[in-house]
């Protein structure tokens, strides 16, 4: 959007001047921060306006994962201490991240995802996944580029489209209108790519709604990003931890599309518990990593050196714990699941990976906003409002469900309890 020129005749001489307004103020509101998740302190805490006796129970923050009932990977104090020490060496990487540690990273996620990966030319450590994020939308999006993102999706996307003056094109996933696949309408990405389509994002599995998507659809992203010459950055945050032994598909190790189109972002994070150290890695396309290396020099420089030596512990967790990581989670995701299916009106879907769940809630009385209020001050639980996610949303909350089994479950009875107090 351009800065727009406003005319206004002057008093004294009665000429007509013309000023530039700046934008700028108005683009940094339009990403809003205080309905993100993890921001309920910035929120509106009088209670007066929505009374109603308070329920009891532990607190449940759902907007983000517990490491206190899931601590990080054993070991991962220990590895961050060994960096630290080694001092100088490990505190100034290169921008890309230590030579050694993507070497090794490399090697990891080439078995994991069934393609090779070149250490020097195709991966990056980044502050956080989000930060991967930013550098790949930063390094793909120009001023009115078309960019095709799934709706509801990761609550980051549209706003980063946004933020770089690209043109938002929603692709709507239908999730709760089919379980054999995520619901994602081919058709209409296919007929986006044909009209000008520069960039595909999206996550998988997908956040919020757990989704993961089926191969063949994968696959029809692949084929159809290589037939229209579409960058695609997919997010795979969550693809160690998939549900019911269920299958899932890399887009990275299909081979099936130009290796300079493609970037995948994958990070140790809420299914580690290592969030806390913000570390990310990106790979793929050398030529989007080239861009991202430049952005990344002027934004953080690199990932925290200390921090980065924490990745020696990822994908070499000790046998058996991540097996037991996933059970545990699925056991929440279960019963919290049958908690909701039991409920009147909610409707949602078994998530298949990750560690949300994204339900509907029936019709109330107040806005999804004002519910999620509602629910913090009168239940102490709180969650992450649906339209965060995308527009079409507005009777959806999020929530991550890695917490305390038995806080996590008490949370969502007490919130069915407060969308019967508000029921039309």
């Amino acid at each position: 959007m351009p800065d727009t020129d406003i005319a206004y005749r002057s008093a004294a001489n009665q000429r007509v001047v013309y000023i530039k307004v700046s934008i700028l103020e108005d683009k940094f509101d339009r990403l809003g921060v205080d309905s993100a998740p993890g921001q309920e302190s910035r929120q509106h805490t009088a209670s007066e306006d929505l009374p109603g006796a308070r329920l009891e129970g532990t607190p449940v923050d759902f907007s983000h994962g517990d490491v206190n009932a899931f601590p990080p990977i054993p070991g991962s104090l220990d590895t961050f201490v060994e960096g630290f020490q080694t001092g100088a060496q490990q505190a100034y990487t290169s921008y890309r991240g230590k030579r050694e540690i993507r070497e090794t990273l490399a090697e990891k996620l080439a078995l994991f995802t069934g393609a090779p990966i070149d250490a020097d030319r195709e991966i990056i450590l980044t502050s956080g996944t989000q930060g991967a994020l930013f550098l790949a939308t930063g390094a793909n999006i120009g001023r009115g580029d078309k960019v095709a993102i799934v709706e509801p999706d990761y609550f980051a996307n549209r706003k980063l489209v946004d933020f770089f003056d690209g043109e938002l094109v929603p692709i709507k996933m239908d999730y709760l209108g089919t379980s054999k696949s995520s619901g994602l309408d081919l058709s209409r990405l296919e007929d986006c790519f044909r009209g000008g389509v520069k960039l595909f994002l999206f996550s998988n599995p997908n956040n919020p709604t757990g989704v993961v998507y089926a191969g063949d659809e994968v696959i029809a992203i692949a084929n159809l990003a290589q037939k229209y010459g579409v960058n695609v950055i997919v997010d795979e945050l969550y693809s160690r931890q998939i549900f019911d032994a269920g299958e899932y598909t890399h887009l990275h190790g299909l081979g099936m599309m130009n290796t300079e189109n493609l970037l995948t972002i994958i990070g140790p994070s809420k299914t580690e518990s290592l969030s806390g150290f913000r570390l990310g890695v990106a790979f793929g396309s050398s030529r989007m990593i080239d861009r991202m290396e430049k952005l990344q020099a002027i934004v953080s420089l690199r990932a925290a050196g200390y921090c980065q030596a924490v990745l020696a512990g990822w994908f070499s967790e000790p046998e058996g714990w991540m097996t037991e990581r996933v059970a545990l989670h699925q056991a929440i995701r279960d019963d919290i699941y049958a908690e909701l299916c039991a409920a009147e009106g909610f409707k949602t879907r078994l998530p298949e990976g990750g560690s949300y769940l994204f339900p509907r809630i029936p019709k109330i009385r107040l806005s999804i906003l004002e519910f999620t209020k509602a629910l913090r001050l009168q239940a102490g639980v709180s969650v992450t409002p649906g339209t965060e996610f995308g527009p079409q949303s507005m009777d959806c909350f999020r929530i991550n469900f890695s917490q305390d089994h038995e806080a996590a479950v008490a949370a969502i009875r007490r919130t069915i309890e407060i969308v019967e107090r508000y029921r039309n």
